[in-house]
């Protein structure tokens, strides 16, 4: 399980989401581990039912003018059976600057709970915390590749070390495709499996080529060649020719390989002198991206052949030339 702390959400996206902290910031090392968020609402009624205490807990307006109604010794045992109910919750988060109740503070910071506040309204920052989290969150592997995006669409080429991707990274760069990552391949899987992609933050946007050395693809090609992420849509494994195996000649067979439980289509590239692996990519991309639209080229092809060699045509074609 991935561990994430109150304190890195802080310190990684204060800035951004625009967070102070209240009180409680001792409880800074409590752990968030999903990145869905709760409004706190019903459980201030002390209604405890399916309350999700491992979730962030929002506090927004409807929090504040309920609370504003209660009674001081009412809102104290609220907020005292809710703390000490559910106390793995990582935090609770007040937006639109609201000054939240001192009940509230005050066993916050008796039970290091930490408190924080926005000025951001409710449902933006929901939406901001909530990606931010998943990002963080996500599960994710590291794999040996390259990864570009070549007409929109990322593409992840692996194979053996010294195949030639790099090489084949850079050529596609050269006709104006993007970089997005080289070597190691950052990857996680987001919401619905999709699988996004991005380089170490250490290497991003440099190449290594065997004979060059390392390449600053964004010095020498500008900053329209590179990218810090993309979604990983289809995976071209390299590798070296062999005469022996029989290699895919019509496409109608679609391979795909997993990646964090979620399946990708893969093509198995041969390697050889003389192919230009750089456009047969650039072909690879696009036929995807026909794919995905619906439009299957070789199984198109396929019907249309098995069409023609039916008997009743065969038998339309002889009369015919007759």
């Amino acid at each position: 399980m991935i561990k994430y702390s109150v304190g890195d959400l802080f310190n990684n996206k204060g800035k951004v989401l625009s967070l102070s902290i209240i009180t409680g910031k001792e409880g800074f090392s409590r752990t968030i581990v999903q990145p869905e968020i709760n409004r706190l609402g019903l459980a201030l009624t002390g209604h405890f039912t399916h309350f999700p205490a491992e979730q962030i807990h929002i506090w927004g307006a409807a929090e504040q003018t309920y609370a504003q109604k209660l009674s001081p010794e009412t809102r104290l045992k609220v907020f005292k059976d809710l703390i000490n109910s559910y106390s793995q919750m990582p935090c609770i988060i007040v937006t639109k600057d609201f000054q939240p109740p001192e009940e509230l503070i005050d066993l916050c910071g008796e039970y290091k709970l930490p408190l924080m506040k926005t000025s951001g309204q409710t449902s933006e920052f929901l939406i901001n915390l909530y990606l931010a989290l998943e990002e963080q969150l996500a599960p994710s592997i590291q794999m040996h590749g390259v990864l570009v995006e070549i007409y929109g669409l990322g593409v992840l080429i692996t194979g053996e070390s010294g195949i030639g991707k790099s090489e084949c990274a850079l050529e596609l760069i050269k006709r104006g495709h993007m970089l997005v990552a080289d070597d190691i391949v950052k990857i996680r899987r987001r919401t619905r499996g999709i699988l996004v992609g991005s380089a170490e933050k250490i290497i991003s946007h440099h190449i290594e080529v065997r004979g060059l050395g390392i390449i600053d693809v964004q010095s020498i090609f500008g900053l329209g060649a590179i990218m810090n992420s993309a979604k990983i849509e289809l995976v071209v494994k390299l590798e070296e020719w062999n005469l022996i195996q029989e290699y895919d000649r019509l496409g109608i067979e679609e391979k795909v390989t997993n990646i964090l439980g979620t399946n990708i289509p893969e093509i198995i590239m041969p390697v050889r002198q003389g192919r230009n692996l750089a456009v047969l990519l650039e072909i690879a991309a696009l036929n995807q991206r026909l794919k995905q639209s619906g439009h299957y080229s070789a199984k198109l092809l396929n019907e249309k052949l098995i069409r023609e060699m039916a008997p009743d045509r065969v038998r339309e074609k002889k009369e015919g030339n007759d």
